[in-house]
């Protein structure tokens, strides 16, 4: 009978633990630069990450090679991944800037609207996508947070989630050419 209640307490324990940890909206900004997307993304853009499970492993590596471009309200991404074992995928996002600060997006694969927004040097971006992986796809949610460092870097964290419950992270160094 002691099992239940120890595995339901065990049970909130990790949930809590799932949803705790990652930045919010009301977190101080870290300089005074302002992060614009269409400013950053237009033109050519290289990044490198990789993703880390739950437990901190590195399971994939991988870099990125994003052509931008800006027509005065829709930003769109091509990004080309190549992956450490040659492994090559793209996608193609289209951005719609919404407000001063807020963006909607869309790429295949991506389930609904994107939305995004941006606070002084930082975006959150939010979806749900069906995320290719080596076994097929998998549909998770991406919370996505990036960081303006300079003007040419930019730091994103992506934390990865499916069923309320995180998979893993996401981190890649942007760097404009």
């Amino acid at each position: 009978m002691k099992t239940i209640p120890a595995l339901l307490a065990a049970g909130m324990v990790m949930t809590l633990a799932a949803c705790s940890g990652t930045p919010g909206p009301n977190d101080a900004l870290l300089s005074d630069r302002e992060l614009n997307l269409e400013e950053f993304f237009a033109g050519r853009t290289v990044a490198y990450g990789q993703f880390q499970d739950r437990f901190g492993t590195v399971q994939r590596r991988f870099a990125v090679e994003i052509d931008g471009t800006w027509d005065g309200s829709t930003l769109r991404l091509v990004e080309d991944f190549t992956y450490d074992d040659g492994e090559t995928e793209q996608r193609i996002w289209t951005l719609r800037k919404t407000g001063a600060q807020t963006w909607e997006g869309s790429a295949p694969g991506v389930i609904g609207i994107a939305k995004g927004e941006e606070r002084g040097d930082t975006f959150n971006w939010r979806y749900r996508i069906d995320l290719p992986v080596r076994s097929g796809t998998m549909r998770v949610d991406f919370d996505d947070w990036m960081w303006l460092q300079t003007d040419d870097r930019l730091l994103n964290r992506a934390y990865v989630s499916r069923f309320g419950i995180r998979l893993g992270e996401a981190i890649i160094q942007f760097e404009k050419e």
